[in-house]
Parts: C-alpha cells; structure tokens; sequence
C-alpha cells in the first residue's frame, strides 16, 4: 500500500509540473483574462548610506530587501523577484496608498547620503554617472513593463517625509525627467505664476498642504506650520527644488506647485 501511495503522489508531482500548478491539482493556464493589470503601481528610489559590499550584506541577509541595488560602479544586482513584496518602504504613504510595500519595487543605489561638513551643515554625496546610466535603463524597464505613471516614481522622502531624505538633493529628478522617467513641472508656467505671486505675497500655510495632499504627499490639514508640514515641505522641495529645502513656505514653491497642476 505505501509504494502505491508514493507511486500515486509520484504520478501527481509529475503532471502537477506539466501544467505548472500544485502537485494532484488539473490547472489549465491556456486562457488569460483580459481585464487586469499589474500589482506594482510605484518605483522607490533609496540610497544605502554604506559601501557596496555593506549594502549587498544588509539587504540580502538583514531584515530590510530591496527589489534591485546598484553598485558604485553600475553594476546592478536584482535581490527580490518583482512578483514578490519586499521589504524597503516602512511606514509609508503616497497618493492615500500605505501598501508601499506590496504595491511598489524598491531600487537601492550605493552612496553614501551625507556626512557631516567642517561647518555642521550636511555634505551630500553625488551619484556616479554609472550609477545613473545602469538606473536610467532599469527604471525604463520597469515603468513600460508595468505601465507606472511619471507621477509615481518617488524617493523614500516622498513617501516617508516623515523619516526619510533619501535620495537625497543630489539625486537627478529633472536628469531622469528629461528622459522621460518621473514627474517634473513647466519650468516656463513656474516662471509665470512666480512673478504674479512676488506681486500678489504668498498663500498661507493651509493652502500648501492642500497641494502638498493633491500631488500625493501625506501632509496635516490644519493650517499650522508644524514639524510635519516643514518636513514634507523639504521633501517636496528636495525632489523639485533641491537648491533649497528647508520646508519653508515661499513663493517659488507655491509657483512650481502650481506648474504642476
């Protein structure tokens, strides 16, 4: 009775391998229906802090995983199937959506963030044109395959503000932008809206967060310029004015806000 009991679930892995389903179970996959779309609906660009080797050790033996890392040299390793969640978002939140997780890739690039500089403030540190060249490709890739729109590639600071800065003022939004990757503004319609509000003064601090909220970021509602506004602010500005990010409200901002629309 035993060898025909192991000689039935025998026959059953077999044909379960056939038709690439569970062992014993008849699954058909020669029909596929047309209404559906991919699970994945954001790109999240991070930076490691640490070296290559450092960053291969932590996010492929730690407790956090990215989809994808980038070496210093360009080299690109792929660390989680896409089909799978992994683990790089924490606590996150774009466009109401904190599923970041399950619903994004994560792409780690090695670089080291910033340091301290010899007069306190933060020393940023660039990205390599291989960096850049291997990541241009990659995101490219993944936004066709997975039809993601311009609006939902993002950095950690977009969706964790709260928490997060990378990657960073010197990551290259309006770089990748131009090429056709990620959300940018009419540079000309900022121009516009800048020169009418230096003459008309500045909205006030409500008004920012209901744009910050419209273009996706998780911002307070209440019309106090608290630590969570200013933090979201300089995130805003870190990805499309990283010149200055220091999450006040100001004209400029209000302008490419407005450009945005």
């Amino acid at each position: 009775m035993f060898r025909l009991i192991a000689s039935l679930l025998a026959t059953a892995v077999l044909a379960g391998c056939a038709a690439r389903g569970p062992a014993g179970l008849d699954l058909d996959t020669s029909v596929t229906a047309v209404s559906q779309s991919s699970r994945v609906r954001s790109v999240v660009l991070h930076y490691t802090t640490v070296d290559d080797a450092r960053s291969m050790e932590l996010l492929s033996k730690g407790k956090v995983s990215a989809h994808y890392l980038v070496n210093d040299d360009g080299r690109t390793y792929r660390l989680v199937d896409e089909n799978r969640a992994a683990w790089h978002a924490g606590a996150s939140s774009w466009y109401g959506n904190i599923a970041m997780n399950s619903t994004s890739i994560g792409i780690e690039v090695v670089n080291a963030g910033w340091t301290e500089g010899p007069d306190g403030k933060p020393l940023w540190h660039a990205y390599d044109d291989r960096q850049l060249r291997a990541l241009t490709i990659l995101l490219a890739d993944i936004i066709k395959r997975h039809g993601i729109a311009p609006e939902n590639v993002v950095g950690h600071s977009d969706i964790a503000p709260q928490r997060k800065v990378d990657p960073g003022p010197l990551f290259p939004w309006k770089a990748l932008a131009v090429a056709g990757i990620g959300r940018w503004y009419n540079e000309a319609g900022a121009a516009d809206h800048l020169a009418r509000l230096q003459a008309q003064g500045t909205p006030d601090v409500a008004w920012f967060q209901k744009q910050m909220q419209r273009l996706g970021y998780a911002c307070p509602q209440d019309g106090i310029l608290d630590r969570a506004t200013i933090n979201t602010l300089a995130a805003f500005q870190m990805h499309y004015r990283p010149s200055l990010h220091d999450g006040q409200p100001d004209a400029e901002t209000a302008a490419i806000m407005l450009a945005m629309l």
